[in-house]
């Protein structure tokens, strides 16, 4: 019989926190370990094991258990896994590493990699769709991983999520298909920001106009869920600027890899570092708006 937790989630804020809320409610031994003691006492509350380290929520799992990392980049990837008190050194065969932060897939390829070399198997798992719907299951999520580990992975994959598509078995491409999603994103909320400011300057009521959009051709689901929430002032942070501005940059990066200029995707990143600029990385990036209604 298997002993210890099945699931340990490093970094429980927005998603991570509402992951680990879905797994809880669903009837999973969870642990959690966050640097920020507020988000650690919200899962704790939420019945999940508290743990002072990585390492010693790696040390909690079970011998097949996984260590769901939901950390907001490479860096804070890399202290996880590998600093003093981080999990590799507690990772055993059997048991796998999910990395859900927007990474590029250089660094996924790089993991999984170290990874391997001690027998722990690696899921590339980047998610998209916000922490309202990944509380209830129905967030995207971007699997790449071997035959056998998507098998034996089934059943947590279904549990965080009725949307999960598998994109491929090589690492790194759940982080390919995450940039590709993401600059699309970033150009689609981009847009919605400059119609809508745009529309303010024509003198038209903006929140009409985007009931306009939302029914017809212009409609995409991020310029819905940013911009009701833009007009109405309400910048309180669901995803931080920072995170667009970062998965932008990581995109063009990942596209000037490969040869292939993005002209779009240039000018979304070229944004989101403006609005980094004027000290609002830690805002809602609804923020967009602000930015466009300087123009």
């Amino acid at each position: 019989m298997s002993h210890g937790l099945s699931v340990a989630v490093v970094g429980a804020g927005n998603m991570g926190g509402a992951m680990l809320a879905r797994l809880r409610e669903l009837g999973w031994s969870v642990g959690v370990h966050d640097v920020d003691a507020q988000a650690q006492s919200k899962a704790e509350a939420l019945g999940a094991a508290p743990f002072g380290s990585t390492r010693q929520a790696a040390r909690s799992l079970a011998p097949d258990g996984v260590l769901l990392i939901a950390v907001v980049d490479a860096a804070q990837t890399e202290a996880v896994l590998w600093s003093a008190d981080g999990a590799g050194q507690e990772l055993h065969p059997g048991q796998t590493v999910m990395l859900c932060p927007t990474l590029g897939p250089q660094t996924v390829q790089d993991q999984a990699q170290r990874l391997a070399q001690r027998g722990v198997d690696c899921i590339d798992a980047p998610m998209s769709g916000g922490p309202y719907r990944a509380r209830q299951g129905r967030m995207s999520l971007m699997v790449a991983c071997p035959d056998a580990v998507w098998q034996r992975s089934q059943n947590l994959l279904n549990a965080l999520s009725q949307q999960v598509f598998r994109v491929g078995d090589r690492a790194g491409d759940g982080a390919r298909t995450k940039l590709v999603n993401n600059l699309l994103a970033a150009v689609n909320l981009a847009g919605a920001a400059e119609a809508l400011a745009l529309s303010e300057r024509l003198g038209l009521d903006p929140m009409k106009t985007l009931s306009v959009i939302e029914a017809s051709s212009g409609q995409s689901w991020i310029g819905s869920d940013r911009m009701r929430r833009a007009l109405a002032d309400d910048l309180e942070p669901r995803a931080h600027v920072s995170l667009l501005a970062k998965d932008t940059g990581l995109a063009v990066s990942a596209a000037d890899a490969v040869a292939y200029d993005p002209p779009l995707g240039r000018l979304a990143r070229d944004l989101f570092a403006q609005a980094m600029a004027n000290g609002w990385g830690q805002l809602d990036d609804a923020a967009l708006l602000k930015l466009m209604r300087q123009r």
